[in-house]
């Protein structure tokens, strides 16, 4: 068993930046370690939460009981056929670094998810997306424990019954552990430029060739001009999630605003862009002491220094509140609540 650490300070354990203490902290390598400590926490009656990289969440307070951080680590090939890879991760590994080492193994699929922050074990629970492609579209299966049983389960992609930033495990918090994850990639480069800035971004290139390496140098780039870095001011990436309206709703919308961004899913949904909401209702760049919407992306809610999980909720339900009567339209945050 890993040792146990008391009254933990959270910040460097969150990419928001914000200071809790975790009542106990356990980083755990092996299915062996996590199973000890899911024990160790059955004995004393602590609650149990785990965490990734903490790039999506929030902390509201305190976390009380036991903390499990997932820091497995291992990455291999498990098949070829023919044009498809089938690739495996462990729970811990790092996801851009995942999407590094499966380009330098000439694999593509992964290439417009570059760049993204946290874990390849949190990936599934928010089927994580950008850039027209969602974790959803390459995955194969994951293995997980259910708390419940104390079995060790293998989810396929019917199981996960992934949604938008949505999965069986995020409506079932905390009771499956993902241990590994496999997705299926192919040598074949099939790019997903359909996104208007990426676009962009290809034709400037001049390229005729599909390259799935420049393609993940340009998502890169993108997402560096628009997402501020963590490491120099605490965010938690996009913090709403785009909302998905009726067409009728989006038609309505789009006589009022005729330069709303409108991405139809389907025949009767439109999904609007939350960041184009949140700006056009002046948001962008405004500071409330030591939270505030970051200058240049008005989907970001940054810690300025000091902030609390309080101070960043006070101000996503303000920005709820305004978007909600100007627009009729309902915000959802995106990052996961945790303590108090």
């Amino acid at each position: 068993m890993t040792s146990v650490r008391q009254s933990v300070d959270l910040r460097h354990y969150n990419t928001f930046g914000i200071c809790e203490p975790a009542d106990h902290l356990v980083e755990v390598e092996t299915l062996s370690q996590l199973l000890d400590a899911l024990a160790l926490a059955d004995r004393h009656g602590w609650a149990v939460t785990i965490l990734g990289g903490g790039s999506n969440v929030v902390l509201g307070g305190p976390v009380p009981g036991l903390l499990i951080c997932m820091r497995s680590l291992g990455r291999r090939v498990l098949a070829r056929h023919d044009d498809a890879v089938l690739i495996e991760a462990a729970a811990g590994e790092n996801w851009h670094r995942l999407v590094a080492w499966s380009l330098d193994q000439g694999l593509s699929g992964l290439e417009n998810l570059s760049l993204i922050p946290g874990t390849t074990g949190a990936a599934p629970v928010q089927n994580i997306g950008a850039y027209g492609i969602e974790l959803a579209d390459v995955f194969d299966s994951l293995d997980a424990l259910d708390r419940k049983t104390a079995q060790v389960l293998r989810f396929d992609r019917q199981a996960c019954d992934f949604g938008y930033r949505d999965s069986v495990f995020k409506r079932h918090p905390g009771r499956f552990v993902i241990l590994q994850v496999r997705l299926r990639l192919s040598r074949t480069p099939r790019l997903r430029v359909d996104y208007a800035p990426l676009r962009a971004a290809w034709d400037e290139t001049g390229l005729t060739r599909p390259d799935s390496r420049v393609v993940a140098e340009l998502v890169c780039r993108i997402r560096r001009s628009k997402l501020p870095d963590p490491a120099l001011i605490g965010n938690a990436g996009s913090f709403f999630k785009n909302p998905v309206v009726s067409s009728e709703q989006a038609e309505r919308l789009r006589r009022d605003h005729p330069a709303m961004p409108c991405y139809p899913q389907g025949v009767d949904s439109v999904k609007l862009a939350a960041g184009w909401l949140i700006d056009q209702a002046g948001w962008r760049g405004l500071r409330r002491g030591t939270v505030g919407v970051h200058r240049d992306q008005a989907l970001v809610l940054v810690n300025h220094g000091g902030a609390k999980g309080k101070d960043v909720m006070a101000l996503a339900d303000e920005i709820r509140s305004d978007v909600g009567s100007r627009f009729g339209v309902a915000l959802e945050m995106e990052p996961q609540l945790l303590g108090g």
